[in-house]
């Protein structure tokens, strides 16, 4: 599933595109995806102005100046690409009609300007819904959300406070919706690594410093996947289509039984299942 660096990354894809344009036709091909669409979704879309693209956890917000905003969840699979026929293209492209939906493409959605937003999602587990832009931090999937790794709540002291006794390993807890919003497996891994914790840690016998000091290594492990386009294992695809390239600079995620990247380290990186999801660690490095 995409996690935060990927749905940053499309977000800032659709935004060139998307923010002060407006929805010429909206193209609803199925009445549901991992969820039924909202009633009425494509007459409620059309026309209406996209004023801001905003990113909450791994959700993308898109406010309309209808006083609405369509919230978009990337699921599994699902992809948001660009397509158009832009002046900026050759001028036979630019009267060639756009290209016909394909069988995945669920959800089309015509720009004002040329361009064509396309959600594909081959195992529909994504998700679109509709809501008041007023209330939109109500919404079932958002209320129960914790701060942004890259806002100015998220800091030092909130994450050693919120640390402070739990029980559960510091994997599990950095993974938890609640304390921190938008991380996900890997780069829960990459952190850790960075940080020298064993994943195995429990959260609350983090001493409050070295808590503390978990806050600028996870924004540097975000803001490196985001500037690499994000992780492309499996379904991810930035808006152009191009994969992320972020896959390229893990250091210990899915590299089991590779020897550690650290310079005189003679461990070999480890695989264990947690919360039934694999964690990748170096022994050697991580306590």
């Amino acid at each position: 599933m995409p996690e935060l660096p990927e749905v940053e990354t499309v977000r800032r894809g659709l935004a060139p595109v998307m923010e002060g344009a407006r929805i010429t036709a909206a193209d609803i091909r199925r009445p549901d995806l991992r969820w039924p669409f909202p009633a009425d979704m494509a007459a409620r879309l059309t026309g209406a102005r996209v004023e801001r693209l905003r990113r909450r956890s791994k959700y993308i917000l898109v406010d309309l100046d209808t006083g609405e905003t369509l919230l978009i969840h990337l699921g599994m699979s699902g992809r948001m690409l660009i397509s158009t026929r832009g002046a900026d293209q050759p001028l036979a492209a630019f009267f060639h009609a756009l290209p016909a939906p394909a069988k995945h493409d669920h959800v089309v959605l015509d720009m004002e300007g040329g361009a064509r937003i396309t959600f594909n999602d081959a195992r529909r587990f994504g998700a679109m819904d509709l809501m008041a832009t007023a209330t939109a931090e109500a919404h079932p999937l958002l209320a129960s959300l914790g701060p942004e790794p890259l806002g100015n709540r998220f800091d030092g002291p909130y994450l050693a406070a919120a640390l402070k006794g739990r029980r559960t390993p510091i994997k599990s807890a950095l993974l938890d919706q609640r304390i921190v919003a938008g991380l996900g497996n890997i780069y829960v891994c990459e952190t850790l690594y960075r940080a020298g914790i064993s994943p195995k840690r429990h959260a609350g016998r983090l001493a409050a410093p070295r808590a503390a000091a978990l806050v600028p290594i996870i924004r540097d492990v975000l803001n490196d996947a985001i500037a690499a386009g994000g992780s492309s294992l499996r379904d991810h695809r930035q808006t152009s289509g191009e994969l992320g390239y972020f896959q390229h600079s893990f250091q210990v995620y899915g590299r089991e039984d590779m020897p550690c990247a650290t310079p005189g380290c003679r461990s070999r990186i480890r695989r264990i299942v947690q919360s039934g999801r694999s964690s990748f660690y170096c022994p050697g490095c991580q306590r």
